[in-house]
């Protein structure tokens, strides 16, 4: 890699979008689009990733949710 300021500016954005991957949720890519030979965009993608509790947690409020409007449906 030539040792040029544009060069090394393209480094340490780099290293700054993986580095700020790394301190976010830890899941994710980075990905590095280059056009003619220069790098043009970094995109950075993150992922939540969640627990089979709270999935649970989750489909109980959502019944819950669901009886009590069926529930209020049938009354009227």
């Amino acid at each position: 890699m030539p040792n040029n300021p544009n060069t090394q500016n393209v480094a340490q954005e780099i290293l700054r979008t993986v580095d700020d991957l790394k301190h976010g949720t830890g899941f994710g890519s980075v990905e590095i689009i280059a056009h003619e030979g220069r790098v043009t965009q970094i995109e950075k993608r993150e992922k939540q990733c969640f627990t089979h509790h709270q999935l649970d947690l989750q489909k109980d409020k959502t019944a819950t949710t669901l009886n009590t409007i069926n529930g209020e449906a049938t009354k009227k």
